[in-house]
């Protein structure tokens, strides 16, 4: 069965160690690069499509860089936006795969300047429900290491500890494993009419 992940830095670091614990029976595609904030995916939906053809399961998550606020004056993506991008995402997603799974986006530790926990969780709680309606599959990782924040996230007060990548690693894996098993045997999905995006005059 073939899965593909997609996200940001944090999918980065768990998606290797998911993979080991997923084994050889399933095939496990990822972008070579970060999938950053919501808007980028969905721009490079585009580019990974036929990379992606084919794979039964997509885990994905967007959010760390939506909540993102640099300069004081508010998200990185406003609220609206955020809804709008996911669910554009989606509706790539749900044509072309079986099952989409969408993990929460992680908390952070307090003293991070940029991200700020009140946002994430405003974000989650604003995207998991609607995402719910339409059939997507919740992985909560943000419920998952939000216990012990400064165990399992490390002193760049973003990014994972090897604690955090074990224990996220360790859920994503199972979480697939779970809906693999749910997974009726059906005809593929229908795919669309030009597999190959070779050649066509768009800007790379």
């Amino acid at each position: 069965m073939k899965v593909v992940f997609l996200g940001d830095s944090i999918r980065e670091q768990y998606a290797p160690k998911a993979t080991e614990l997923l084994g050889a029976e399933f095939e496990v595609w990822q972008p070579n690069e970060n999938c950053r904030f919501s808007k980028y995916t969905l721009r490079g939906l585009f580019g990974w499509a036929n990379a992606m053809a084919g794979a039964d399961i997509v885990h994905w998550n967007n959010g760390l860089w939506d909540i993102c606020d640099l300069w004081g004056d508010g998200t990185f993506t406003s609220e609206e936006e955020y809804v709008a991008n996911m669910l554009r995402i989606l509706g790539i997603l749900q044509k072309k795969h079986k099952a989409i799974i969408f993990a929460t986006t992680t908390p952070v530790r307090e003293e991070n300047r940029y991200d700020k926990n009140p946002n994430i969780e405003r974000f989650n709680a604003l995207i998991v429900p609607i995402l719910k309606e339409k059939g997507v599959i919740i992985n909560d990782l943000h419920r998952l290491l939000k216990p012990d924040v400064y165990k399992y996230i490390r002193e760049d007060c973003i990014h994972l500890s090897e604690e955090g990548i074990d224990l996220c690693a360790k859920q994503v894996a199972q979480c697939i494993k779970d809906v693999a098993k749910g997974i009726e045997k059906t005809e593929p999905v229908e795919k669309d009419d030009k597999e190959d995006f070779l050649g066509l005059p768009v800007l790379l």
